[in-house]
């Protein structure tokens, strides 16, 4: 028996081959944010709509003192001027510089699709969170709540809210932080349903976790659960979710501007330079042709990294 404990042990014990410290060394490198950037990288179009969506942040954080045109110069001797040395943008029907103002537009633009889909989260991650710990009444109520704000036809209310609320909010906040923050709220407001729907989704696959079973039993309190135990886990569908609402509410303020109900003459966005090209598309295309661009590779940029983020974040799919 004692010749053949040594042999039993070495049938049991774990050979330690040469490959071994690496696949330790590998399983110890191992990291959920590691492996979501390999899976974002190996989507191709995502990486590369980041790429020109870093462009076009950094032309517009830069633009601006590289390009010292004032945006409301006018130039009479200069109107509707094609694309030049002097103007590579060209310039409208007052000689102002289209590029100038496309950079300064750019900032308001990304900025009113960027705290759009921040109000719509927040919003959506609150009721859908309420909603997915709560049961009975109080699930059903905002789940109708939720479907009925779906119901209605969202550019028709966004239009009519903004006509009756744009002159009080401007006298408050001024020309341009009035229609800001309308924008904003509108268009955040009408943009958290589906965040909802996902949130209450993940909720209530979540809940019933061993992890969350464990920390209900240790005595922590249902705030505290949501908090640090299940809303964490439910990011993932959320991020991919903002991504869309910023190409979603970039077309929605450009629509708003385009349909003269968004930001005044003076403060020039993408869809306000687009709406002031509108008739001289015969004679000027350059005019209209840029800021179209630019909205059109925001929001696909936009798009392809949003599906980027959903594939890199879900481990069920392969790539």
């Amino acid at each position: 028996m004692a010749g053949s404990t040594p042999a039993l042990l070495s049938a049991e014990a774990p050979v330690a081959g040469p490959g071994a410290g690496g696949a330790k060394a590998k399983a110890r490198r191992f990291s959920p944010t590691l492996e979501a950037w390999r899976r974002f990288r190996r989507h191709k179009l995502a990486v590369v709509s980041a790429v020109i969506l870093l462009l076009l942040i950094a032309a517009i954080a830069v633009g601006p003192l590289l390009w010292r045109v004032p945006i409301n110069e006018i130039d009479f001797t200069a109107k509707l001027e094609g694309p030049s040395w002097n103007h590579p943008f060209g310039t409208d029907d007052l000689g102002q510089d289209v590029l100038a103002r496309l950079i300064y537009g750019g900032r308001i633009s990304l900025a009113v699709g960027l705290s759009a889909m921040a109000v719509a989260c927040i919003v959506g991650m609150l009721v859908g969170a309420l909603a997915g710990m709560s049961r009975g009444s109080v699930d059903a109520g905002l789940m109708w709540l939720t479907d009925l704000f779906l119901s209605l036809p969202q550019l028709p209310l966004l239009l009519l809210v903004i006509y009756l609320f744009r002159d009080g909010l401007k006298a408050v906040l001024g020309p341009e932080g009035g229609v800001f923050v309308m924008i904003v709220i509108v268009i955040g407001g009408l943009r958290w349903m589906p965040v909802a729907r996902l949130v209450r989704a993940q909720i209530l696959s979540i809940r019933e976790k061993e992890f969350v079973e464990a920390a209900r039993a240790l005595g922590a309190s249902r705030l505290r659960i949501v908090l640090n135990h299940i809303l964490p886990n439910a990011l993932g569908p959320v991020i991919v979710a903002g991504t869309i609402d910023v190409a979603a509410a970039i077309i929605a303020e450009s629509t708003l501007s385009f349909l003269g109900l968004g930001f005044p003459p003076d403060i020039p966005t993408w869809g306000r330079v687009l709406f002031d090209a509108k008739d001289y598309l015969d004679i000027a295309p350059h005019w209209a042709l840029f800021p179209g661009a630019l909205i059109f590779l925001a929001v696909v940029s936009i798009n392809f990294i949003g599906d980027g983020l959903r594939d890199a974040l879900d481990p069920r799919r392969v790539l």
